[in-house]
């Protein structure tokens, strides 16, 4: 089934602020929480739903991705591991300390019991360079990157702090009697444990850098600058915590001929003047080998010709862009007395001298006549 879009999920307009994206999940997260609809598969799918949108719609450069190519822009390719459609219910769970307060009840936990809140690790960020190949028909890439891992043999303990709930609950007498307040467990960050065997060359969490190997699945169709998200692939946390994301910054390399706009290709194909005077035939490169294009006689110098569907595909839509040929007349640099001659004789001639028209007729003319 397709995915609905993230505002109309959360029931907000595109122009949304931060304040309001995150009072409309408040709102979501209530109605459709287990606690309150236990066996209720549909409202399960709701609050996962909801909160999905949530976690792209509350990042601003998430948003700013999604708000540009769409749900195909928050994938590492269809069907791959960058997708965000394998939220589980301990990540949804870690969003609830920011959104309430860190005293709203976890599932399974029941309802305002507090939870333990499983940490989560930070992400990673690497560029990877694609050719104008690579980007036409998606690619497969494997990286290499170091990231923090749980190191073996790190052994944990309930933290002594919170007593191993991830909350500090505190009583504070007012004029309308006692008022109880909860918050996150500083010492443990939230998880309701701390390490009591850490083992050699780990850090104060138990955790190791270690190299890996990550296969990143790449829509085609991505842009320079363009950036990939890979779910789960960033730096690990402890205690079998939630681990961050490996974020993939695209780099496209400059074809040797080819020249991009958006999904569009452009190409300067440049002929000389008995070719457009008496027309002929060439050849144009495309991602993919060769096309063949008529120059009609009589072209002039500058005109467009579009082949199309022969560009590039678009991240969040059907179909390609074009290819568009721009003919330039190749003027030679020396002639032979012989060749000096011939063209002095055809300068004399009226069918040399250009068309007034010609002269008025601007570059943005000719292409408001290519495209109607």
């Amino acid at each position: 089934m397709a995915k609905r879009d993230f505002y109309e999920v959360l029931g907000v307009d595109r122009k949304a602020s931060d304040a309001e994206i995150k009072k409309a999940y408040r709102k979501l997260a209530l109605k459709y929480h287990p606690d309150k609809n236990p066996d209720d598969k549909d409202a399960e799918e709701r609050f996962k739903e909801a909160a999905e949108a949530y976690e792209v719609l509350s990042n601003s450069q998430k948003r700013a991705q999604y708000d540009r190519f769409g749900h195909e822009g928050m994938r590492g390719g269809p069907g791959g591991p960058g997708g965000f459609g394998g939220m589980n219910m301990d990540d949804i769970f870690s969003q609830f300390g920011d959104i309430f307060g860190g005293g709203f009840g976890g599932g399974g936990g029941g309802g305002g019991g507090g939870r333990r809140r499983r940490m989560k690790g930070s992400n990673l960020r690497i560029k990877v360079k694609l050719t104008l190949e690579e980007i036409a028909n998606g690619a497969k890439k494997k990286v290499k990157v170091f990231k923090q891992v749980e190191a073996k043999g790190a052994e944990y303990a309930e933290c002594s702090t919170c007593h191993g709930t991830g909350q500090v609950r505190r009583v504070t007498n007012t004029i309308l009697g006692q008022m109880q307040t909860a918050t996150t467990c500083n010492a443990c960050q939230g998880s309701g444990q701390r390490i009591t065997k850490r083992p050699s060359g780990s850090d104060e969490w138990g955790m190791v850098r270690e190299e890996s190997v990550v296969e990143i699945n790449i829509p085609g169709g991505v842009e320079d600058g363009m950036q990939l998200s890979v779910r789960g692939e960033g730096n690990g946390a402890p205690m079998g915590g939630v681990p961050g994301d490996l974020l993939v910054v695209i780099e496209e390399i400059p074809h040797e001929h080819l020249k991009r706009n958006g999904k569009n290709l452009h190409y300067d194909l440049y002929v000389n003047f008995a070719d457009v005077a008496l027309g002929a035939d060439a050849e144009v490169p495309l991602i993919s080998g060769r096309a063949k294009i008529k120059i009609e006689p009589g072209t002039q110098s500058g005109k467009l010709v579009r082949l199309r569907g022969k560009g590039l595909p678009a991240v969040d839509s059907y179909g390609k862009g074009d290819l568009l040929v721009n003919i330039n007349v190749w003027t030679p640099q020396k002639l032979s007395d012989e060749e000096r001659k011939a063209l002095e004789t055809l300068r004399k001639s009226a069918n040399f001298e250009p068309a007034a028209e010609h002269n008025e007729r601007g570059f943005f003319d000719k292409v408001r006549d290519l495209f109607q």
